[in-house]
């Protein structure tokens, strides 16, 4: 497999766990508006080698997860913004132009130094 994206979280808004109930999460860079930054966890602004699709691969503190849907603004908002959603719906559709679904499991639990992986296949 090809590394596409890596990324480690920096710090994380106080109300992160808002999405919880709903198995998602929000990353956003350090440019996050202030309206916004609470339910987010910070990252670093990093490029992204390829293009994000379905049936790539998302690691996240060294668990893999099947990525089964990707919004049509999910790589220019990951590259510029280090925007993205991440929910655990298993939708195989786009559910909103900025996620990425992946198989429906729990979701794992982030915290400050988590580690976030893409690979191709």
């Amino acid at each position: 497999m090809k590394l596409l994206y890596e990324n480690t979280v920096e710090n994380k808004g106080v109300s992160v766990d808002a999405f919880k109930d709903q198995n998602m999460f929000i990353l956003f860079g350090s440019s996050a508006p202030d309206t916004l930054k609470d339910y987010c966890y910070t990252i670093e602004v990093n490029p992204i080698i390829g293009e994000i699709t379905e049936g790539q691969t998302v690691e996240i503190d060294g668990k893999q997860y099947k990525i089964t849907a990707v919004g049509n603004l999910v790589n220019r908002n990951l590259a510029n913004l280090g925007h993205v959603t991440f929910s655990f719906s298993g939708a195989e559709n786009e559910e909103l132009p900025g996620t990425i679904s992946v198989e429906k499991i729990t979701m794992p639990d982030l915290k400050i130094g988590s580690t976030i992986k893409i690979f191709s296949k």
